[in-house]
């Protein structure tokens, strides 16, 4: 009887072994696909992944850039810029001060030997936006500066206005999407400092690029003028995936910031 079990388990086992090996294969298939996408330049080809699939595979974990190497390297840094209203003890509002998130997140990697991934997440969110919103035609740049956070439609009636104006080049879907990830981000940092009180958030993205090449030698050489992205106060986003608790203990380790269980 139990030599009987003993090989019913040994002939079970080849085709288990078999099965995971597929799954293996089919998952290194779809990382690799999903990688050349990514790095690749932008084309239809990135239609083939639904929806959101490939940016919310990418980032944080797998995102890639080979602007380090070419056309050129990079000559620039990004800011992402965060503060908040927060309702205070009386039942009135405040607003905060700005806080400069990129610098608590850049913390997390200077001077490390293994920094962790996500310490780049802020210059990214702030990268990604700026892109898309440069992309924008004037006349929804000037929307974008407006406020949208009251009510559970804000993002419909912001979507619409948007749409009340020529868009030829098709800009405005990608600028969303930033969008909509740079508040998820902001309301995460947000509440990481400020606490639950957060009653809406504002950001800025902007880059500064370094001194000109040609002005290496100049003393009196001083960087350009930072180039932002003015947005108006957002209603709070959070994605069902995010744990707000994880994403505050990680942010908050920093010393280039207090949080609210510190204040």
């Amino acid at each position: 009887m139990d030599t009987d079990k003993t090989e019913t388990r040994a002939a079970g086992r080849p085709a288990v072994k078999r099965v995971l090996m597929v799954v293996a294969m089919l998952l290194t298939a779809f990382h690799l696909f999903a990688s050349f996408l990514w790095i690749a330049p932008p084309s239809t080809m990135r239609q083939v992944m639904p929806g959101n699939l490939l940016s919310e595979y990418m980032i944080p974990l797998w995102g890639q850039s080979w602007s380090v190497f070419a056309p050129e390297p990079i000559n620039g840094d990004y800011y992402f810029d965060v503060r908040a209203v927060v309702e205070t003890a009386d039942g009135g509002e405040k607003v905060t001060e700005w806080v400069r998130a990129t610098d608590v997140e850049l913390d997390h990697s200077t001077y490390r030997l293994f920094p962790p991934r996500s310490a780049g997440l802020g210059v990214g969110v702030a990268s990604d936006i700026k892109g898309s919103w440069e992309d924008l035609p004037n006349d929804q740049k000037a929307i974008v500066k407006l406020d949208y956070f009251k009510g559970d439609d804000s993002v419909d009636r912001l979507t619409s206005k948007l749409e009340e104006y020529d868009d030829p080049d098709g800009t405005v879907d990608d600028y969303l999407e930033s969008e909509h990830l740079a508040t998820a981000y902001a309301t995460q940092v947000a509440k990481a400092i400020w606490g639950e009180d957060v009653q809406r958030v504002q950001y800025q993205a902007a880059r500064q690029n370094v001194v000109p090449f040609a002005q290496r030698n100049d003393d009196n050489a001083e960087r350009p003028n930072i180039q932002p992205v003015p947005v108006g106060w957002r209603a709070l986003v959070t994605e069902p995936h995010q744990s707000q608790e994880e994403f505050a203990k990680y942010f908050c380790a920093s010393d280039e910031v207090r949080c609210a269980d510190e204040q």
